[in-house]
């Protein structure tokens, strides 16, 4: 029997890491560790779980010493981009320090280190954009995301960054909602909703990312990887284009721009990926948004059956 390679996921509870878990299971081509904070919430079987809180050095040291995995896809973050401006302490902590933890416990062993990065290290001055754009985050959440992707492009092990960009889902016992499910539970309610056309970008089914991480793991692809949906669209396109798909009504949905809502974080304006790169290294081909939109419609019905 051959032995599998061992693939270890840091936040297999999230939206991202039970999409990684569920395509990796059924490809069974790996060994699967996933960890999370907590109890596994992943109902699929086929996998270990390990409670893992990344933020303690010797914990994750420890355990990645323990399970001497290959490749490491490190996907656990502090992603609430307001949260991450108010609570800078606790963000730098998810986002960098423990970066730095998984990759020292990486290198030890030589793991190829996977890291998902993100859209909001740029300005949002000009989009879409390829992976040599030059990063200028404009909120403390970019800030902290450019700097554990330096990390990892200095680290002593071989190394990949999947860059993303709004990534949206349904998984299971996770109760955020995106912009999908807003706008269609909204127009189902009656509601008036009012969604920004100054904003730009190239929205991501989970399960794409999930695919385009398991390609780079699967290839033992390096460097750095945009790895998005191929439409770009803005928030209202994408709420026009959800209606349409539901049947719902359309003139329930107001146009309106970035300044009428205050946020404590600033967004970037325009941002969207080219993903020409992961389609000619990887082979990676992410489903429309109007496609995305239909998986979700089957996994809502399914989740309520």
């Amino acid at each position: 029997m051959v032995n599998k390679k061992k693939i270890f996921i840091t936040g297999a509870n999230g939206l991202l890491g039970q999409k990684l878990v569920e395509q990796l299971v059924e490809k069974g081509e790996f060994e699967v560790f996933a960890s999370g904070r907590g109890a596994c919430r992943i109902p699929e079987n086929g996998f270990i779980y390990c409670s893992l809180d990344i933020s303690n050095e010797g914990e994750v040291k420890r355990l990645v010493s323990e399970i001497k995995p290959d490749i490491v896809i490190h996907g656990a973050a502090m992603t609430n981009v307001d949260q991450c401006e108010l609570n800078r302490e606790a963000c730098y902590e998810a986002n960098v320090e423990a970066t730095r933890y998984l990759l020292a416990a990486s290198e030890e062993i030589q793991a190829h280190f996977i890291f998902v990065s993100t859209d909001f290290i740029f300005s949002g001055e000009e989009g879409p954009l390829g992976e040599n754009a030059i990063p200028s985050p404009v909120n403390y959440y970019g800030e902290t995301k450019l700097e554990a992707e330096g990390l990892v492009m200095s680290s002593r092990t071989k190394w990949s960054i999947a860059r993303t960009v709004l990534v949206f889902g349904v998984a299971h016992d996770l109760t955020r909602s995106n912009i999908i499910l807003w706008v269609k539970s909204s127009l189902e309610a009656g509601k008036v909703i009012q969604v920004v056309d100054d904003q730009f970008r190239t929205p991501t089914l989970a399960e794409d990312l999930a695919a385009g991480c398991i390609l780079i793991a699967e290839r033992g692809a390096q460097g750095v990887y945009n790895i998005s949906g191929p439409d770009f669209l803005t928030p209202y396109e994408m709420a026009m284009e959800t209606a349409e798909f539901f049947g719902l009504d359309k003139s329930l949905i107001k146009r309106t721009d970035s300044n009428t809502f205050t946020q404590p974080a600033k967004r970037p304006l325009k941002t969207g990926f080219i993903i020409e790169k992961a389609r000619k290294e990887l082979g990676f081909e992410p489903k429309t948004f109007r496609a995305a939109i239909g998986i979700l419609a089957k996994q809502i019905i399914l989740a309520r059956s």
